[in-house]
């Protein structure tokens, strides 16, 4: 055999010999023969033959079935392995939203002449749960009557009315708060909170505004009309209108001048227009008939006198005209830059602390109990307490803040953007760990707040010395203007 086809045969064989290999994993799998029992062993039970009596006993009492797991000889069932959870990529950001409360909270003012507030606390889960209802007081006020069982308490700071209740399934509580004051004149905000019992956990909080007041309204007065732009633009155009107009009268009479004044001279002989003894100029020569020039007869054989041409020169304003109305125009510009900086100087607040990149939005200012609206999102501080004696690590002031979202997306916010300044212009950010305590071990600022959502939680500011805040500036980001809460 030629050794080429010894080749393609051993290469056939081998390309054949790798088919089978590969083949053998695809073969059906034989089960082995059940071994052969010993003489003495008892034979294993076959699926359904009918057993004997005593072996159904025998089983009985050595298996015992259960549901969820797999039954062993020994008596012991193997638990079921527990589901895996669901996976979720990282990447993947849900965003929070308000946890639903049982208890809820609603406050309304009462429609009487002093001050006073209805507090609907209600209990919408089938189980009784214990609260601890705080109210706190506008400054000025003191309470002339409060549903039994409440408590006033005062500091040097606030003054607080509280309730210990226990609400029954599916029940409403209301109580009543009446304060009277020394300013009658004023709208008074007095929110209310439901804290889990013993501690400071708001469960949901509301606040209402009381306004009886009877004082008229003050009316909205206009501004002199030096400070008004309109006004003053329209002093403006009558002062150029009025100058354009004595300039164009003032143009129209001296041509008039100048045209009736060669008409008058011609009718009298042409005395005034030339000195005497010049003679009469005829036409084509120039000369006089005072014998300086020859005398050009016309074709008539008489000659022509020539009508006199009144010289034209270009007229100008007298100079008081020309003074007169760059003056007027000068002292416009200047009153209208001095108006309008007049303006924008006075609208600078000077008590607003400084804030970096509040380029979004207008920056708004309110007390306890208020909601406030900024760019994104919507702020009500309901409460702030501070302990009386710092701990280790300085005072925690902890605020009660309600969080709304007010836009259609997702909205961000973050813990360094919160701050509290104290009273001598310095200003702490929030301690994010001691909020995540005071949350529960929850990253309130780790998840972006869901579109129309609503959060009532704790902030706490650890400060240093026994200063308590004076103002709270909350915000959604860094280019949002923020809002700035009056602490009393």
């Amino acid at each position: 055999m030629p050794a080429s086809r010894r080749h393609h045969r051993a290469l056939a064989v081998f390309v054949h010999c790798l088919g089978i290999l590969a083949a053998v994993p695809a073969l059906p799998t034989v089960a082995p023969k059940p071994a052969t029992p010993a003489a003495g062993a008892p034979r294993p039970a076959v699926p359904g033959a009918a057993a004997p009596q005593g072996a159904l006993r025998v089983a009985a009492a050595t298996m015992t079935p259960t549901p969820t797991g797999t039954a062993t000889p020994t008596g012991t069932a193997t638990p079921a392995a527990p589901a895996p959870p669901p996976l979720v990529s990282p990447s993947v950001i849900v965003p929070t939203r308000g946890a639903s409360s049982a208890v809820t909270v609603v406050v309304t003012p009462a429609g009487t002449p002093a001050p006073g507030y209805q507090v609907q606390v209600r209990n919408a889960g089938s189980l009784p749960v214990a609260t601890t209802v705080r109210q706190e007081l506008p400054p000025g006020t003191s309470t002339t009557w409060v549903t039994p069982g409440g408590r006033t308490s005062r500091s040097a700071t606030t003054t607080e009315v509280s309730w210990q209740l226990r609400l029954s399934a599916h029940s409403t509580t209301t109580l009543h708060t009446a304060l009277t004051t020394a300013a009658p004149g004023r709208a008074l905000s007095a929110p209310a909170c439901a804290f889990a019992a013993g501690g400071d956990r708001p469960y949901d909080c509301a606040t209402a505004t009381w306004d009886r007041s009877t004082v008229p309204v003050a009316q909205a007065t206009d501004a002199p009309a030096w400070r008004r732009p309109a006004a003053l633009l329209a002093a403006l155009a009558g002062v150029f209108l009025l100058t354009a107009g004595g300039l164009w009268w003032w143009q129209r009479h001296r041509r008039a001048r100048a045209t009736a004044g060669p008409s008058g001279g011609a009718g009298s002989g042409g005395a005034g227009t030339r000195p005497a003894g010049a003679g009469t100029v005829y036409a084509g020569t120039g000369a006089g008939s005072s014998g300086t020039g020859a005398v050009a007869p016309d074709q008539g054989g008489q000659p022509s006198p020539v009508a006199p041409v009144a010289v034209g020169r270009r007229r100008r304003p007298p100079v008081w005209l020309v003074v007169g109305a760059a003056v007027t125009v000068l002292a416009g510009v200047v009153l209208a830059a001095t108006v309008t900086a007049t303006r924008q100087v006075a609208a600078i607040d000077t008590t607003k602390q400084p804030s970096t990149g509040a380029w979004v939005g207008t920056s708004t200012t309110g007390v306890i109990g208020v909601p406030l609206r900024e760019q994104a999102l919507e702020f009500t501080v309901y409460r702030i307490a501070c302990p009386s004696t710092p701990s280790t690590v300085g005072r925690q002031c902890r605020a009660t803040v309600g969080v709304r979202n007010l836009t259609p997306e997702q909205q961000t916010w973050h813990g360094e953007m919160q701050r509290a300044y104290l009273p001598g212009g310095t200003w702490v950010s929030a301690d994010e760990a001691a909020t995540r305590l005071a949350n529960q071990g929850r990253d309130v600022f780790g998840q972006p707040l869901a579109a129309g959502s609503r959060l009532v939680l704790p902030l706490v500011f650890t400060v240093d010395g026994t200063d308590r805040p004076r103002q709270l500036e909350l915000r959604s980001g860094v280019f949002s203007a923020g809002v700035r809460v009056d602490v009393p």
